[in-house]
């Protein structure tokens, strides 16, 4: 290799080392810092996305665990409850790898609507919702319960609120079958309050039951 070609490579290869670094970060990490950038909200659509006609209605049984193949999420479920002052538990930090299932909703799969919230991340590390943003309509929801059946949810949207302005009509209130909500936060983080200003909302209906298996 002649001396002029050989420092050509070599600066092209310095170049691109740079570049890298730059470039490349661990899965999951923005450049930015903080949660990924989240999607235009997306209102909810004038119809369902195929919404079955009738679908079983399941016993209760409490959620255990939650996955959404489209974003590679597969995350266990504590439950929450109520504070003192009637507002509803914040999930602990210490366990933020993990969902948490509003114990005063009904089970997934149930007739109404089931609540579960989930961090987006905590002080040293992402969370269980950390993707939640990503989440399209039409995607699948599984939620396993203790009973180890599934139920199924279709996206129907994913949408944006103000903290100040959140829609509890909408999460908790009575639904036509049985649906699911996923709750996180979003939007600015303001360092002063160290808290988001917004909250993201995925609202699904249930598609499909996946039954226990048989008994051997």
């Amino acid at each position: 290799m002649r001396r002029g070609t050989w420092w050509a490579f070599f600066f092209a290869a310095i170049l691109l080392a740079v570049w890298g670094v730059l470039h490349l970060r661990p899965a999951g990490v923005p450049a930015s810092g903080g949660p990924p950038p989240l999607p235009d909200p997306v209102m909810t659509l004038a119809s369902p996305i195929t919404k079955p006609v009738s679908l079983p209605v399941m016993r209760r049984s409490e959620p255990y665990k939650i996955i959404i193949k489209k974003i590679s999420m597969w995350v266990m479920i504590d439950k929450i409850g109520l504070r003192r002052d009637g507002r509803v538990e914040t999930p602990p930090y210490e366990t933020a790898d993990r969902a948490s299932w509003y114990r005063h909703s009904v089970t997934p799969g149930e007739n109404g609507p089931s609540v579960i919230f989930g961090h987006v991340d905590s002080k040293d590390r992402i969370a269980a919702f950390f993707y939640l943003s990503k989440i399209r309509p039409g995607n699948e929801i599984e939620v396993v319960r203790a009973d180890r059946s599934s139920a199924l949810f279709t996206v129907d949207s994913v949408e944006q609120f103000p903290k100040n302005n959140f829609p509890t009509a909408r999460v908790y209130g009575p639904t036509d079958g049985a649906t699911l909500r996923l709750v996180t936060c979003g939007g600015k983080y303001n360092t002063a309050t160290q808290s988001y200003a917004d909250n993201i909302i995925v609202f699904a209906h249930l598609s499909g039951v996946r039954p226990s298996p048989a008994p051997r």
